[in-house]
């Protein structure tokens, strides 16, 4: 566990590895999780690569829920982190709300990029009409209300059904995120549409969907890819919304051989 103030708030991460290193990954979380959601990768990447994980703001151990924020605070306390830690360049791979993050990183600093994993997202996600009602339910009833819809556009059935246990843990690690802060994130998505972005991204990229994803469908994602000049597209199987959690194995492997390319 490591802290720093960044703009104002205390940002949750760990580096592991090296700041500088040709290899480092930069991971970004999405919403209602916290930087946990990429540990099961550790074990399928192996020791060759750095890594640093931090918590958003307004999640996890990461302060800044007390005040509201946007997508340009996400994305400034993303460069700020990396800049207080001396990152010059890294490839950041970024899952639902966080692959938003990294391409307004991409947007603000494309100088700190050395490649892009997107995971399971888009340049817009949702609509602002989906995004209020489910802000005005989570007002009314707290994260709590929203915790199994979450969970079907999280994993898959199998995952359910076989994985028990680790569903009932992930529904905590959503509930218990402070509601200002998941409230904040949401209206992030709400605002932002990175539509524009897609097509000056420069740096390799690989965009990477589960083939039961219910929060950002293939189709929609594959549509994401074909706007970034020369980005590679890969569909995971029996993966809903986290293939760091249901599939790391196959999302390593991926990773993995984007990294090795040149």
């Amino acid at each position: 566990m490591a802290f720093k103030t960044i703009n104002g708030h205390l940002m949750h991460y760990e580096l592991i590895g090296e700041a500088k290193a040709n290899n480092l990954i930069v991971f970004s979380n999405g919403l209602g999780t916290d930087f946990r959601i990429w540990l099961p990768l550790f074990d399928e990447l192996g020791d060759d690569v750095s890594v640093l994980l931090y918590d958003s703001r307004g999640h996890g151990l990461s302060g800044g829920a007390d005040a509201p924020f946007g997508m340009d605070e996400l994305v400034g306390d993303l460069a700020g982190l990396c800049d207080e830690l001396g990152i010059r360049k890294a490839t950041f791979c970024g899952l639902s709300v966080g692959g938003l993050v990294c391409q307004g990183l991409w947007k603000a600093r494309p100088d700190l990029f050395r490649k892009l994993v997107l995971c399971d997202t888009a340049p817009r996600i949702g609509s602002a009409a989906i995004w209020g009602e489910r802000m005005a339910g989570i007002e009314k009833g707290g994260l709590d209300s929203a915790a199994d819809n979450a969970m079907a556009r999280w994993f898959t059935p199998a995952f359910h059904e076989d994985r028990a246990d680790e569903l009932a843990g992930y529904r905590l690690m959503m509930t218990r995120q402070p509601v200002a802060g998941y409230l904040s994130t949401c209206a992030a998505l709400r605002d932002t549409d990175f539509s524009d972005v897609l097509s000056t991204i420069t740096v390799p990229t690989l965009v990477v969907v589960g083939d039961q994803d219910g929060s950002t469908p293939p189709e929609t994602v594959q549509a994401a890819a074909e706007l970034i000049p020369g980005a590679r597209f890969e569909i995971i199987e029996e993966c809903a919304h986290i293939p760091s959690i249901e599939q790391p194995e196959a999302l390593a492997e991926l990773i993995q051989r984007f990294m090795r390319q040149g």
